[in-house]
């Protein structure tokens, strides 16, 4: 069976060196420290910029809780944003899904950060991260639920100096990501993938870059003997 770091260097005469280079460059930087999790998003732009803004931030994996609005939204996300960026969909029609994905964040250890403009517990200015994180945010109109507000370990306010209550939901998880990931990467917490994870996401980025043949030029590599 062939190593991955084998798999990597044949996927690599495929592209570009400066593509090959610039995947690897990305990859030390992502991170499944942090977590962003989006319930009931209405607008598939405003999803969208969430994923963008994952991406450019170095989020690796991003939870979608769809109880209302599954189909406008999941259609959107899976629109390229998933090339770069994994995507956990809880879209039963059988359970409450905002309880299912906290808890199964929770279960995965992460500390779960509601963002809210009301009762907050901390400030964004104010907030440090010491333990794997996933943030919350919600709706464009009404926020986050009052279920994932209450089974929220903490609750997020980011300050306003304005008439207007809050921001909109894409600028608000652009502002807490760049002042969470910039503090992240200022701190000694193992935030870096695994040497096993950089590998796998190496081969799946690079085949996602070959194109519409790269699943078929990757299943030949695997089938080669070593």
């Amino acid at each position: 069976m062939k190593s991955k770091q084998a798999i990597i260097s044949a996927l690599r005469e495929h592209i570009t060196e400066e593509r090959a280079a610039r995947i690897h460059e990305v990859i030390q930087l992502r991170t499944k420290f942090v977590r962003v999790a989006v319930e009931d998003i209405q607008q598939d732009r405003n999803a969208g910029a969430v994923i963008r803004s994952c991406d450019c931030f170095g989020i690796q994996r991003v939870s979608v809780i769809e109880n209302k609005y599954n189909a406008k939204v999941a259609n959107s996300i899976s629109k390229g944003s998933d090339k770069w960026v994994d995507v956990d969909r809880f879209d039963s029609d059988e359970e409450d899904n905002t309880v299912a994905c906290i808890k199964h964040l929770k279960s995965e250890g992460f500390h779960v950060v509601a963002t809210s403009p009301h009762n907050h517990t901390v400030e964004l200015p104010d907030f440090e991260i010491t333990k794997p994180t996933a943030f919350l945010f919600g709706t464009e109109i009404h926020g986050l639920s009052e279920t994932a507000l209450n089974l929220a370990d903490e609750r997020l306010r980011i300050p306003i100096y304005g008439f207007t209550e809050s921001f909109n939901i894409s600028v608000s998880a652009a502002l807490v990501l760049q002042q969470s990931v910039a503090k992240l990467h200022r701190s000694k917490l193992p935030w870096q993938l695994s040497e096993e994870e950089k590998l796998d996401l190496e081969i799946k980025w690079i085949t996602s870059s070959i194109g519409k043949t790269g699943k078929g030029i990757l299943k030949k590599i695997l089938d080669e003997k070593p």
